[in-house]
């Protein structure tokens, strides 16, 4: 499962590159992002990459040696991998500014949507479209099929407590609770075992209906407080809501130019998952890449910038695009584009 990506965020293990294989590797990256080709030492000497062309190729060849680089035929120039993807987006990517001018663009454009939390959503994902040239999302993703993998109550007083659900995809659901009657720890803790041995590995619309029918969970006084209290926070099921837009521009990436490998992914963007699930992850507030999506086989050489929104809702905006797009104005995009949402919400 693809692993999200934090720009400027040192990770255990990373490399550390000499100046002449950083400045080799920049210049790799940002020519295959142009080209779409695969490069070579003379077109980089060409570029204005300084050493002699013997020395650029070893630098290629411990790139490669590094996992950063990898040839596409064994006669050919090199692209960057997806370790290579990764380690330039934590070192060397950061976003560019947008300018004042576009600023105010995405400032009345969202405004006049902001109303309505639908066309707010809409609005947004073809903003991040106009802005990247790739395709724009943004998603309100449900949960209603997410197992509960943990479960916690963290008392607040004696009549609240917050209740803490971590879920299968890494989102975490926290909903705070007000009991009719008040509860002491001793009685929290016991209620807190009681429901993970009847909620663990359910999904959330599971839980609503154990909530309904179990006996165990209104067998004495302290379970029916919270039992009904958690009924009421969860409410009715979670619509998904999730919007794209731009699709014209991913077509005409020269990695989707035939319509049979173009279907696929077009279908998963029409339907949402498992897009909306990965554009909602626990970072919120911070924009993060998660490079080479693995999670479906139509969102092979694919990267989504993300940036899932702080708050109790689990709201998120992304640009989808190839492992080669401008990762730089992608994360200005959403982060520009994501604070403004998130002011309206």
């Amino acid at each position: 499962m693809s692993q999200p990506v934090i720009p400027g965020g040192a990770r255990r293990g990373d490399l550390e590159l000499t100046q002449r294989q950083r400045e080799v590797f920049v210049a790799v990256v940002a020519q295959h992002g142009r080209t779409t080709r695969p490069v070579g030492s003379d077109s980089l000497a060409a570029q204005g990459v300084r050493g002699s062309s013997a020395a650029i190729r070893s630098a290629l060849a411990e790139l490669e040696e590094l996992g950063l680089l990898a040839r596409v035929h064994a006669s050919s120039g090199r692209v960057p991998s997806s370790a290579g993807y990764a380690h330039y987006v934590c070192h060397e990517v950061t976003p560019a500014p947008l300018g004042d001018e576009a600023l105010r663009r995405i400032d009345e454009r969202l405004r006049r949507s902001a109303r309505d939390v639908e066309q707010l959503l809409e609005e947004a994902s073809r903003v991040l479209a106009t802005l990247t040239q790739q395709l724009g999302l943004a998603a309100s993703a449900p949960l209603e099929r997410e197992r509960v993998e943990s479960l916690e109550l963290a008392p607040l007083d004696p009549e609240r407590c917050m209740l803490v659900f971590g879920l299968r995809g890494g989102t975490v659901r926290t909903l705070q609770l007000e009991f009719e009657s008040p509860l002491d720890h001793a009685a929290l803790e016991e209620v807190e075992r009681t429901l993970r041995g009847s909620l663990l590995r359910l999904t959330l619309s599971e839980v609503r209906e154990r909530l309904e029918e179990s006996p165990a969970l209104v067998r004495d006084s302290a379970m029916r407080i919270v039992t009904r209290a958690l009924r009421a926070r969860l409410g009715a099921p979670e619509l998904a809501r999730f919007h794209s837009s731009g699709a014209g521009w991913i077509a005409s990436e020269p990695e989707w130019s035939a319509a049979r490998e173009l279907g696929p992914l077009m279908r998963i963007v029409e339907e949402g998952p498992p897009l909306d699930r990965l554009l909602v992850t626990p970072l919120a507030g911070q924009a993060a890449v998660r490079i080479a999506l693995d999670e479906d086989r139509a969102l092979t050489g694919l990267s989504l910038v993300t940036f899932p929104l702080a708050g109790s809702n689990p709201v998120a905006i992304g640009v989808l695009g190839p492992l080669r797009m401008d990762y730089a104005r992608a994360l200005a995009a959403v982060e520009a584009v994501g604070s403004r949402v998130a002011g309206y919400l």
